[in-house]
């Protein structure tokens, strides 16, 4: 049976510390007021007031509940700290404090680094070449034994309300770390769904738009959506392989009976990934109707300009057979020959208007 005493991952033999190098580690800790959004040490799912994060850390070292700290866009500083209180790998540091820009999930010892692509939906009137339809942002959750550190970093991670909504089911933060991942993977999944469910309705405006009788023709917003979508799309797609690592695979940090919460988000997962990639297919079909609209429009007004130049041509032709100064033309002398060749022209040009009608170019 494991030594239950060796409790955070890439802590140096099975043993505990001695009091006075775990209390030289507390006082090395500093996190950046800045950085440090919120913290708490539960223990049986219950918050445990009056006491310092330091001594907090301690008493999870020790097996006594573990630590939840959440932090927003740290520095090399900040996060220097918590290598050297939990042992975190330098790679994943690095990706924590310069950011990365694919969902992912890695496995350091027995510390789980997961980076998590969030996506928020930006209100607006209506569907510009202008318009920011989609914002993301990154949420990278480090997980141990006794321990989870989340960093945020963007505006738009939705864990604001999150520890308060878990800190009201004390069962729920029992079941430890791992749960509290699911809890943030459940929480960005939902706001995914959240967002296609306004994307649907944006596509619709813009097909409505296109296949309208009177709609426009202005395929530059159907462009500016699927630009859109791509980066939705790149934000929500590469989350498939950790859901599906998380829910098939075992982890030293995942019990089992944690395991089964993420093969639900993996589920709702699934829908939004399927209903993204639908919106690029029919987008990609709308932006094909809209330029054969744009092609048909060009050709009816070539039909038009077509039909206006026909028809002057028949009062140029005449004008210049008869502008002509020869001597010798036919009915050149004849009294009402100057009435003839007007009543020509007009009758020649009502006859190429009736024409172009019937032909529907005019």
């Amino acid at each position: 049976m494991p030594d239950t005493r060796r409790l955070i991952p890439g802590l140096l033999g099975p043993s505990r510390a001695p009091i006075a190098s775990r209390r030289q580690t507390a006082r090395q800790w500093h996190t950046s007021p800045d950085s440090m959004v919120a913290w708490g040490w539960y223990v049986d799912g219950v918050r445990q007031e009056g006491i310092g994060l330091e001594a907090a850390t301690e008493h999870a070292r020790d097996g006594e509940g573990f630590v939840w700290l959440g932090l927003k866009d740290p520095t090399d500083e900040d996060m220097a700290s918590f290598v050297r209180s939990f042992h975190l790998h330098p790679l994943a540091i690095e990706d924590a404090v310069e950011g990365h820009t694919r969902s992912k999930l890695e496995q350091f010892d027995d510390t789980l680094f997961c980076v998590i692509s969030t996506v928020a939906y930006v209100d607006h009137e209506s569907v510009t070449a202008t318009s920011e339809i989609v914002s993301t942002g990154q949420i990278m959750a480090f997980v141990g034994e006794n321990f989870i550190l989340t960093v945020r970093r963007g505006e738009n991670t939705p864990l604001r309300t999150l520890r308060h909504s878990l800190e009201a089911a004390p069962e729920e933060l029992a079941l430890g770390p791992s749960y509290v991942l699911y809890k943030v993977l459940d929480r960005v999944v939902d706001s995914y769904l959240h967002v296609v469910g306004a994307f649907d309705d944006d596509i619709d405006e813009v097909e409505e738009d296109i296949f309208s009788v009177h709609g426009t023709t202005g395929i530059d917003r159907v462009y500016n959506l699927k630009r859109e979508l791509i980066e939705f799309k790149r934000a929500v797609v590469p989350l498939a392989l950790p859901l599906q690592a998380l829910s098939t695979r075992s982890y030293p940090v995942v019990p089992d009976e944690v395991r089964a919460y993420f093969r639900e988000v993996a589920d709702h997962h699934t829908d939004a990934r399927e209903s993204i990639l639908s919106f690029d297919e029919v987008l990609s079909t709308i932006l094909q109707a809209g330029l054969a609209r744009v092609s048909v429009a060009d050709n009816q007004d070539m039909r038009r300009l077509s039909a206006i130049v026909a028809i002057l041509a028949v009062p140029t032709t005449l004008g210049a057979v008869y502008g002509m100064n020869f001597d010798h033309m036919p009915e050149l002398h004849f009294r009402y020959s100057y009435y003839i060749v007007l009543a020509a022209m007009v009758l020649g040009m009502l006859a190429a208007y009736v024409y172009f009608r019937h032909r529907r170019w005019l």
